[in-house]
């Protein structure tokens, strides 16, 4: 049940209320795209394999587990194939495999049906709705994002600026 503020809103610009919902996703899932390719494109080629730490992992595997997870989650919820990730991996490659990967979950978004974001799945104890996964994305994306850029700054580059 929607409130009478936002149903003026409604009314008044004509849209349905659930619309407002997927235009604001699709709004922010194009400028995590747009950030996350210009993360990827500000390092260049030769660092790709740079890591801060044995333990972490490098810059061009941090990218492909962007996009790798990026596509399983949105798959699981449209109930689709997750993209394979690239056996070689070299920045052309990997920018390559973030716009595939961003570009297809943007398309199974736009098929998504009200019950597949309902639905339920997971484990016991860690499920979780469709919507949440989805948003789950989001959250993922910005925080390895998020390491990417401390990686930049590791290598003496300033990350893009994050546009809203």
């Amino acid at each position: 049940m929607i409130g009478s503020g936002l149903r003026k809103i409604v009314r008044r610009i004509g849209r349905k209320p659930e619309d407002y919902g997927k235009q604001s996703f699709r709004k922010h899932w194009q400028a995590s795209l747009e950030l996350t390719l210009a993360v990827a494109r500000a390092m260049p080629a030769e660092a790709y394999d740079f890591k801060p730490d044995t333990q972490a992992m490098t810059f061009a595997e941090l990218m492909v587990h962007i996009a790798a997870v990026n596509s399983s989650g949105f798959a699981r919820v449209a109930g689709t194939d997750a993209l394979s990730s690239p056996v070689h991996v070299d920045k052309q490659v990997i920018v390559q495999f973030l716009e595939q990967a961003f570009a297809k979950c943007a398309r199974e978004y736009e098929t998504l049906t009200l019950e597949q974001l309902n639905r339920l799945s997971g484990p016991e104890g860690r499920q979780a709705t469709g919507i949440e996964r989805l948003w789950a994305a989001f959250t993922h994306t910005a925080h390895h994002r998020g390491q990417a850029e401390v990686y930049l700054r590791m290598n003496h580059i300033s990350p893009p600026e994050y546009r809203f």
